[in-house]
């Protein structure tokens, strides 16, 4: 039974913090299935338990603890504060930033007793939550720069849940889907997909965090169909690499970095199942879908618009409150769709010549025996001239000069890197992506 997502605010202005049927299944694991029923129950132990503050960083990295933290803190009225890495001093900064109304952490030791906890006795109706009342403060991930903060209410959390709804229901149909996810809660992705699908869309999801391919397999083999893999450019990568062999699947989505269509064919060929890619970010949630395998163009999804902006686009959709504008480029097509064009910050023009980044890390991953790798440009020298092409990758076996090699037959000379370093694995964090400062400090190490 496929559950309904509200749309519009209810005359009282509250919405149900989760849909579905009370024995419908929320979570499953290795440990078995727990239902819609017996997961509130638990989730007021917890909520009795948490102490009086308006916000909480959740830490929790298994799904299950989570999603009780997270229902527990929204059933107390405290905002979720979701950071875009565990260090310690992300998290002091963001604690600090919210130290007025009353902050404090809440990590995966105290959850985990609270998904054994007894709950008999408890109530299993599913609580309201006010539509209009902050649910979350996602941050960005700081890729290019300091993270910023972004506030959602749970109004808007259910208007971008019906969205992603009509942008992937037809990869499992009316059964609802199990899901496994490799993303982070914490990144606004893996909330879309692995918490707000699960309580608003009438989802199930794994109650771990599976990384290591044999992991993935292992989880989705625990999961019954229709199943969907929620992944990274970087996960699918691995697990073609790897060679494990997955149960029959729905469908695989992928999103946080651009995922390159031979990839995307590759997975489709290896594992049966689309590839459907989603676009968006932590302003405005998932915007836009496409089958990389088929198609460079990406649809809209209902109820949002895209303008072209000089340095940008700006973005209008339903559950935002108000416009957002994204550092992207696109090109507007005759039929509504649109395709990427980088961001500017990311053009390149030397010697008269244009490139992009993007395109010229998708050449250096095309190198053979290349696993990982990515291209930047540095800062201009103190002469004001063209900042130089540098890179660092992952080739087991191959030197940097076998490496450049391989990049001549593809790449123009003056986009070449001209420093680049071989490394055991590229810094990325839990969704793949990589932080410039990073990236330039392990340069300058290997200067």
């Amino acid at each position: 039974m496929s559950a309904v997502i509200q749309t519009q605010l209810p005359p009282s202005g509250r919405l149900p913090l989760a849909v579905g049927d009370p024995e419908r299944p929320l979570v499953f694991g290795a440990d078995g299935t727990v239902t819609l029923g017996a997961f509130m129950a638990r989730v007021r132990v917890l909520a009795e338990a948490l102490p009086a503050a308006r916000h909480v960083v959740h830490l929790a990295e298994d799904r299950h603890a989570f999603l009780l933290g997270f229902c527990a803190a929204a059933l107390r009225g405290q905002v979720a504060l979701l950071p875009p890495s565990g260090a310690p001093g992300t998290v002091a900064e963001i604690l600090a930033a919210h130290a007025g109304g009353g902050a404090y952490r809440l990590e995966e030791p105290a959850l985990s007793m609270a998904t054994a906890s007894d709950a008999t006795g408890m109530p299993s109706m599913v609580p309201e939550v006010d539509a209009a009342g902050l649910a979350a403060i996602g941050y960005t991930s700081g890729s290019t720069g300091r993270p910023q903060a972004h506030a959602k209410t749970w109004s808007a959390f259910a208007t971008s849940t019906a969205q992603n709804l009509a942008a992937l229901r037809d990869l499992w149909g009316e059964e609802p889907p199990q899901i496994v996810a490799t993303v982070p809660p914490q990144h606004m992705y893996g909330m879309e997909m692995s918490v707000l699908l699960p309580l608003l869309g009438g989802a199930a999801v794994h109650a771990g965090r599976p990384l290591l391919p044999a992991d993935v397999a292992r989880a989705l083999r625990q999961a019954r169909a229709p199943r969907l893999l929620v992944t990274t450019p970087v996960h699918l990568r691995a697990l073609l690499q790897a060679g494990v062999e997955l149960p029959p699947l729905a469908g695989i989505v992928s999103a946080t970095a651009p995922l390159a269509p031979e990839l995307a064919a590759a997975a489709e060929a290896r594992f049966g199942a689309e590839v459907r890619e989603v676009f968006g970010s932590t302003e405005t949630c998932v915007i836009a879908r496409r089958r990389p395998a088929h198609d460079a163009a990406w649809t809209p999804l209902p109820d949002v618009r895209l303008a072209p902006q000089p340095d940008g686009t700006l973005v209008q959709a339903a559950h935002l409150p108000a416009p957002v504008v994204l550092a992207d480029l696109i090109e507007l097509e005759a039929d509504g769709r649109f395709r990427l064009c980088g961001r500017q910050a990311d053009l390149l023009e030397i010697a008269g010549k244009r490139a992009s980044l993007g395109d010229l890390t998708r050449r250096l991953l095309a190198v053979p025996g290349v696993e990982d790798g990515v291209v930047l440009q540095l800062a201009p020298d103190a002469a004001g001239g063209v900042g130089r092409i540098a890179a660092l990758a992952v080739a087991p076996g191959l030197s940097a000069a076998e490496v450049l090699a391989g990049l001549r037959g593809s790449v123009d000379p003056v986009f070449l890197p001209r420093r680049l370093r071989l490394l055991p694995r590229l810094p990325r964090n839990g969704t793949g992506k990589l932080r410039r400062d990073v990236l330039l400090a392990l340069l300058d190490a290997g200067a």
